[in-house]
């Protein structure tokens, strides 16, 4: 019995990327909240508390990541590095990058100036910005709503404000949904993905978070590892 709990309960650590005196950083699965929100009253579990109690000190999350979205999340461990991290996001000095495979073939490079809407205060329009870089596209010989084959691109996504689902959103916008957002994305290529890789998981993951370090000044360099649901799906949609 003793040996089933520890392993339950290493099952249940947040893996840690980075650590030190300051800052802490985790790859948080898709699936866990961040904190407490009235979007999701039922859940039970959520990073900041599963954190806290894994390193036995009070935790600040310095950003947000979507519910569904995985990846690198940073942490504070003091309210002189909760300041300094909250600054570099605020002066645009944090480069957050992400990984995401969107519909259709995506090509070359760009960015993407187009206002959103506020979800929290619609009667509020804010800048966004996101710059996009196309990695890999991939054709798989299954029919997709009126199409013969299902085209896909692997994208990498950096954004340049922080709007509520910016990424989600910009990437509708320009007629490549995410695969996997059922808020905004395209549910003939959501039932795809649940039938060609067994999964419904919004394929967009926090793979790189670059931060100046209050302390020494030095830019932080945080990579996310390869996560194997993310990678299952990469392979099965000729991406990887």
């Amino acid at each position: 019995m003793a040996t089933h709990e520890k392993t339950e309960s290493q099952e249940n650590r947040l893996k840690v990327l980075y650590q030190d005196a300051d800052y802490i950083a985790i790859d948080k699965p898709a699936g866990l909240l961040v904190h407490r929100s009235p979007l999701d009253r039922l859940a039970t579990e959520f990073a900041v508390q599963m954190l806290r109690d894994q390193v036995g000190q009070p935790v600040n999350p310095c950003h947000r990541l979507d519910r569904p979205t995985s990846g690198v999340l940073l942490f504070a461990l003091n309210t002189e590095a909760t300041r300094a991290a909250q600054l570099a996001f605020a002066e645009h000095h944090a480069i957050k990058t992400y990984h995401a495979v969107v519909r259709g073939w995506l090509e070359g490079c760009g960015e993407i100036d187009y206002d959103l809407r506020s979800e929290e205060n619609p009667n509020k329009v804010q800048t966004a910005v996101t710059q996009y870089r196309s990695l890999k596209q991939s054709s798989v010989a299954v029919p997709v709503g009126r199409y013969s084959s299902a085209r896909t691109s692997l994208v990498e996504l950096q954004p340049k404000t922080g709007r509520t689902h910016q990424l989600r959103r910009h990437m509708a916008h320009l007629r490549h949904p995410i695969l996997g957002d059922t808020r905004h994305g395209d549910g003939a290529q959501n039932q795809f993905l649940r039938s060609h890789c067994g999964q419904q998981m919004l394929l967009l993951r926090a793979v790189r978070l670059q931060i100046p370090h209050p302390m020494t000044g030095e830019q932080l360099d945080i990579h996310a590892n390869k996560d194997p649901a993310f990678e299952y799906a990469l392979q099965r949609l000729e991406l990887a």
